[in-house]
């Protein structure tokens, strides 16, 4: 088996596509995590901020590994949802941290950064209803199908 060549830098269709359908997913699930919270959260850069991780995630990890088949597709698609909503929850528990943090909540360095995995987490539980894990699991194998036509298709 050859070891990938291809730079992360390169723009090929598959990592466009990749990038494009995983910004859309985020987009989606953004949407729909709002209807969640409750009214009057403000919520400032959310969507834009997943979005930005759904264009990352698409172009580094799923736009290098398309074009391997069909299984492989929605193995692709469904890592790199997966990786795209770790890192949303990671960056969104940050900010939480970081916004309290600045508000002096926090006891000491250890304290607050114990607390970014606790956001998260608490974020996370937020996330687990059907409708929206139904749809990063659509989005994820769609995603990953997109990007692998895309490859057969155009590279």
């Amino acid at each position: 088996m050859q070891p990938n060549t291809q730079s992360t830098a390169q723009p090929t269709a598959a990592k466009l596509f990749a990038a494009g359908s995983l910004a859309l997913l985020a987009f989606i699930v953004s949407g729909q995590y709002i209807s969640l919270m409750p009214e009057g959260t403000d919520f400032g850069y959310f969507t834009y901020i997943n979005m930005g991780l759904g264009l990352v995630c698409g172009w580094t990890i799923m736009g290098r590994r398309a074009g391997r088949g069909v299984t492989s597709a929605i193995n692709n698609g469904l890592t790199g949802m997966v990786a795209m909503v770790f890192w949303a929850l990671f960056i969104q528990g940050c900010y939480e941290m970081f916004r309290l943090a600045m508000r002096n909540r926090y006891d000491g360095p250890i304290e607050a950064l114990a607390a970014i995995f606790k956001i998260a987490m608490g974020y996370g539980w937020i996330m687990l209803v059907p409708t929206l894990i139904g749809t990063l699991l659509v989005g994820g194998v769609l995603a990953g199908l997109i990007t692998d036509y895309a490859k057969k298709r155009w590279n």
